[in-house]
């Protein structure tokens, strides 16, 4: 298997592209194995899985796409530049 490296713009370039992906799997194993790429993940990780090149491509790029939407979560977290959160901008009497 070669590794490939791909640039995207930005995380939320990068979460579609794998989540097109994703959807690539699911459809193609749909109907053999009838699992979503989370509960594939889920079995992937305790072993209970096969180690074909294509189910670990499937868990890399769950795995990837876990890490770039925790990080766009993270992003959303976080209030812009010189806007106050409501709750703090809140004046108790």
């Amino acid at each position: 298997m070669r590794k490939q490296r791909i640039d995207y713009d930005s995380p939320v370039d990068a979460l579609v592209a794998i989540a097109k992906r994703l959807s690539n799997y699911e459809s193609q194993y749909q109907m053999e194995y009838q699992m979503e790429s989370e509960e594939f993940f889920d079995k992937f990780c305790k072993g209970l899985s096969e180690d074909s090149e294509d189910f670990v491509e499937w868990a890399n790029d769950y795995e990837h796409y876990i890490a770039i939407r925790g990080e766009i979560e993270g992003y959303l977290q976080q209030p812009a530049p010189g806007i106050q959160h409501p709750v703090s901008s809140i004046q108790r009497q």
